[in-house]
């Protein structure tokens, strides 16, 4: 259906918020190995205008090659998306390890009542140390 890995990559990336990691012990006893965040990656734009304040040309072939190494770099090595785990199971217990991006805690809450959404922020505060001021957002 796709014609580049990337392309299904990207798009997987776009509705994938978190991976949950099954693991399955000696014993045949099924756990939660780890939560993981996925996080795109926004695209920068690095590339330079400089070239039009040289005044020679190699200086101009010097801007235009810092360019298209860019460019080259982003089309064959573009990282899609970053990940971190927000929770391990370490030593029989599950510890939490990184907080979630405030755009994801922001659609949980959007999507909890309010009974629920207060105990959120709760859990937030108290294994993340702070609290989260993210507005409710209407859809």
């Amino acid at each position: 259906m796709f014609k580049s890995e990337k392309t299904a990559e990207e798009q997987v990336v776009q509705v994938l918020n978190f991976d949950i990691h099954l693991q399955k012990d000696f014993r045949g006893k099924r756990y939660v190995e780890r939560i993981t965040e996925c996080i795109p990656v926004e695209d920068k734009n690095e590339y330079t205008f400089d070239h039009r304040n040289e005044k020679s040309l190699e200086g101009k072939f010097d801007k235009f090659f810092d360019n298209a190494t860019h460019y080259f770099t982003k089309q064959t090595d573009k990282q899609l998306f970053m990940y971190r785990n927000v929770l391990e199971y370490i030593d029989g217990e599950y510890v939490i390890t990184n907080p979630i991006t405030d755009d994801n805690i922001r659609e949980m809450r959007n999507n909890m009542d309010d009974t629920d959404r207060a105990s959120f922020d709760q859990f937030i505060e108290r294994h993340w140390k702070k609290a989260k001021k993210v507005k409710k957002t209407t859809v």
